[in-house]
């Protein structure tokens, strides 16, 4: 039960993370913001190694595995949700990160040669069509900036989608914590150099730190890098040391879940029917995708 119970921890845990970053970048850019977030989230990575509570040991091992994942997550991952999230709702975001499971289903069968049925991609189709009639019926009622950030959104799906697959290839060679470890120094590394270069340019590096005064970008700098980068992200590759990448992406519609009825309920975000509708197809898609492929399996 322990990979399941991880499961239903990072999901909850990256579903209330939108609330959190919406409320954050209020105040603060996105990339200073992931600066933050993951300086702290190394820097707790750190301290719990040096407690002995984590072993890293990369010495002498061959870290482009290691590389491949923290390109993919957090750089890749979080530059594109964190953008995204500047042009869509934060429920808006939680019914994209619904496909990612869809999309672990095709990467599997591209590059790790496993197949797929066709009940499976008739539900694959319908969840993709579900994204669909939320990206044309936002289009007809707001205009063209909520498609920048569900764009946006979707190369976030991508690369979290790959990063299933190459973290469930390096969990043979290093641990979780390992990976984890690697992930954070390198947010921590790529975002801060790339947030001083862009405040250097514009002539604002002396005003780096000043919203940090502000309580919700503090509140959202604490849940996104204690909770939502060092906690969800040891229980998303323990899972994945365990369970399939295709079992473990599919409780992200567990995050989905909290993503919406966090949005609706706590910011009064609108929900609309297309929205409702969306919801069901992609979700209904997802079980659909997954139920089949445990019959196949089985």
């Amino acid at each position: 039960m322990k990979p399941y119970l991880a499961g239903v921890g990072f999901a909850t845990i990256f579903g209330f993370s939108f609330l959190f970053a919406k409320e954050a970048l209020d105040y603060v850019d996105p990339l200073r913001l992931l600066a933050f977030r993951f300086a702290l989230a190394a820097l707790v990575m750190t301290a719990l190694t040096l407690c002995g509570v984590g072993k890293v040991n990369l010495w002498g091992k061959d870290l482009r595995p290691l590389l491949r994942i923290a390109l993919l997550q957090p750089v890749a991952y979080f530059v594109s949700e964190t953008v995204g999230l500047r042009f869509v709702t934060s429920s808006q975001a939680g019914m994209m990160i619904a496909l990612i499971p869809i999309l672990v289903a095709i990467f599997s069968a591209v590059f790790l040669k496993e197949k797929t049925t066709l009940p499976q991609w008739a539900f694959i189709l319908l969840s993709v069509s579900g994204v669909a009639v939320i990206v044309f019926m936002q289009q007809v009622r707001e205009g063209g900036a909520s498609l920048i950030g569900l764009l946006l959104l979707f190369c976030a799906v991508t690369a979290a989608a790959m990063f299933n697959i190459v973290s469930r290839h390096a969990t043979g060679k290093f641990s979780p914590f390992e990976i984890t470890f690697f992930m954070m120094w390198t947010g921590a590394i790529v975002f801060n150099a790339m947030a001083a270069t862009s405040h250097f340019f514009a002539g604002t590096l002396a005003d780096y730190g000043a919203v940090l005064i502000y309580p919700d970008v503090w509140i959202g700098i604490l849940y996104l890098g204690l909770l939502s980068s060092v906690v969800a992200f040891l229980l998303v590759n323990y899972s994945l040391s365990k369970i399939p990448a295709s079992q473990s992406a599919v409780f992200a519609n567990v995050g989905t879940v909290v993503a919406v009825l966090a949005g609706v309920g706590l910011r009064a975000e609108p929900f609309y029917w297309y929205s409702a509708l969306g919801v069901v197809m992609i979700l209904t898609g997802v079980w659909g995708a997954n139920y089949f492929g445990d019959i196949k399996s089985g």
